[in-house]
């Protein structure tokens, strides 16, 4: 019996300096990364066809259909994240570290066993920062 195979996108987020934030401005840091989540990520998520797979503290994992859809996700996040810093010092910035994988998968989406297993960052080689030394991905 043949396996249905697809190839599923897997982008995973975190918030660079999470620690330092949250010992500066416990408060402030929540309530704004709560802000962030429910006016700009979770919208470009549904945007682009994605589905949360696994909440952390400071991070997310979410499941793609198509790489398209999860790079154009992060380079908007990260655009709309990059223009809201522009008036915030330094070290009260909330940046995010994105990475996506791809990856063939089986007939069923992303378990939550799975999940953890991309919690390691090694499965991401390459992260995009926030704002990098070039300005915002394009």
């Amino acid at each position: 019996m043949s396996q249905t195979r697809r190839l599923a996108a897997i982008l995973a987020a975190d918030v660079a300096g999470y620690s330092r934030l949250i010992g500066a401005d416990e408060d402030g840091t929540l309530n704004r990364l709560r802000s962030i989540r429910a006016n700009l990520i979770d919208p470009k998520i549904n945007e682009h066809r994605g589905r949360i797979v696994k909440t952390t503290g400071d991070g997310l994992l979410v499941e793609f259909v198509s790489v398209v859809d999860a790079l154009r996700c992060a380079n908007e996040i990260q655009s709309s994240i990059a223009e809201g810093n522009a008036g915030i010092a330094a070290e009260k910035r909330i940046e995010f570290r994105m990475g996506i994988n791809v990856e063939d998968r089986g007939a069923h989406s992303l378990s939550s066993r799975q999940a953890r297993s991309f919690n390691r960052s090694e499965t991401f080689p390459s992260w995009f920062a926030a704002q990098p030394p070039d300005g915002p991905y394009r």
